[in-house]
């Protein structure tokens, strides 16, 4: 219920608190879940902050020092329980924490039905798909490297790096990979990569763990944020045997930081050696080129027509006068043999014609109409007709 207060007819502050811890009193006792952290105890007490592990949010909770100490195994900074909690409220100084009445640490079974589940969700949204995933640059300007404080993934992936590629340059954003603020301080990192104009790849680095260990990269906002970067991202978490969400949401799995650094930056003795190779092979394909059209050229000036063109000149005026004097002879024969013809046919019309008959003494005896007179009883007496002789005609009559 609302109170009335003015500025005339303010309200204690007692009466105020009391309100306030009747409202929460409501609420009873609820089952919690998060994450420990800032554990410690004082006495009979155990102090802790319930942390969210998804959203930025956090509350104070005390535990009796023989309920922390029921719980199997007893939780440590860290570790994900669940609580049944009542609210209480401290009128005295105005502050609000839960009491826990019972803790119950959650089991690796339990943690990886989860993961499955969270698993299953963002598959289902499209963040593991093949196709989001692009594929790293040959070689990156400014690689990103979000690891932990002086550790040994990040020593794994500099020293391999520099010396596949001495000239790779690194921006190194040092961050807590694992306990409570691991998935912040990692996310936060990530943003500040992607961001960043220079950075052509982004690898976050992490040695070996328990499962508990590397839950912060199974967190869904670390998820999210990796599918979210516009910047290709390079997962090497722990060994080949671990896979968190990280992996199948990145760009590149890495089996480990080593293999991170191998995928990252290409080698340069492999790099030079394939250049030798291919200068090689170019040499070998120019130089049989060359030695191919040498010897086409040799072969082609090795050709009569180059190699002395006056002889070749003189072969074919040798080949002109040849059919020259053979066209003569051909033509003059063929007239010679036209010229007996001509004689021949000559002498055979010479010897059928009439006139010569006629040069023999014979008489060609016609009728005045010109036919030819063949027996004497065509003729009868009297009548006119024309003898032709070799030099002249003659007129005679019949009797």
């Amino acid at each position: 219920m609302t109170s009335k207060t003015t500025p005339e007819s303010p309200l204690p502050i007692r009466t105020v608190l009391q309100m306030v811890g009747g409202w929460i009193g409501r609420l009873g006792t609820v089952w919690v879940e998060g994450q420990i952290t800032d554990l410690s105890a004082r006495g009979g007490t155990v102090f802790l902050t319930l942390r969210d592990p998804v959203a930025n949010v956090s509350a104070r909770v005390t535990a009796p020092r023989g309920v922390y100490e029921a719980a199997t195994p007893r939780p440590a900074d860290g570790a994900r329980v669940v609580l049944q909690v009542k609210p209480d409220f401290w009128v005295n100084k105005g502050t609000f924490a839960f009491t826990a009445l019972e803790i119950r640490p959650i089991g690796v079974g339990e943690l990886l039905v989860r993961l499955e589940r969270l698993r299953q969700l963002l598959s289902a949204e499209g963040l593991f798909n093949a196709d989001r995933k692009r594929r790293l640059p040959f070689l990156p300007g400014v690689i990103g490297l979000i690891c932990g404080r002086d550790s040994a993934a990040e020593r794994d992936v500099l020293e391999n790096a520099r010396r596949r590629w001495p000239a790779v340059r690194f921006k190194v954003e040092e961050v807590a990979v694992q306990g409570p603020y691991a998935v912040g301080e990692v996310t936060e990192a990530l943003r500040k990569l992607d961001a960043d104009p220079e950075i052509d790849v982004i690898v976050v680095a992490r040695g070996g763990g328990s499962l508990e260990d590397l839950l912060p990269f199974s967190d869904e906002t670390l998820v999210r944020a990796v599918a979210a970067c516009r910047t290709p991202v390079v997962s090497a978490i722990g060994h080949e045997q671990d896979s968190p969400l990280l992996d199948l949401v990145a760009d590149v799995r890495a089996s480990t930081p080593t293999d991170a650094a191998k995928k990252v930056v290409p080698d340069v003795g492999e790099q030079l050696a394939l250049i030798r190779q291919l200068r090689d092979r170019g040499r070998r394909v120019l130089s049989g080129w060359l030695d191919r059209e040498m010897s086409w050229l040799a072969s082609a000036r090795s050709r009569p027509s180059l190699a002395d063109p006056v002889r070749e000149l003189e072969r074919h005026a040798e080949q002109v006068d040849a059919l020259r004097e053979r066209a003569r002879r051909s033509l003059s024969g063929s007239l010679d043999r036209a010229a007996d013809d001509l004689v021949h046919l000559r002498a055979r019309l010479v010897a059928l014609s009439p006139a010569a008959t006629l040069e023999r003494g014979y008489a060609i005896v016609q009728h005045p109409s010109g036919e030819v007179v063949r027996l004497a009883k065509d003729v009868p007496p009297g009548s006119p007709l024309t003898i032709r002789l070799s030099d002249d005609r003659l007129r005679a009559r019949t009797e």
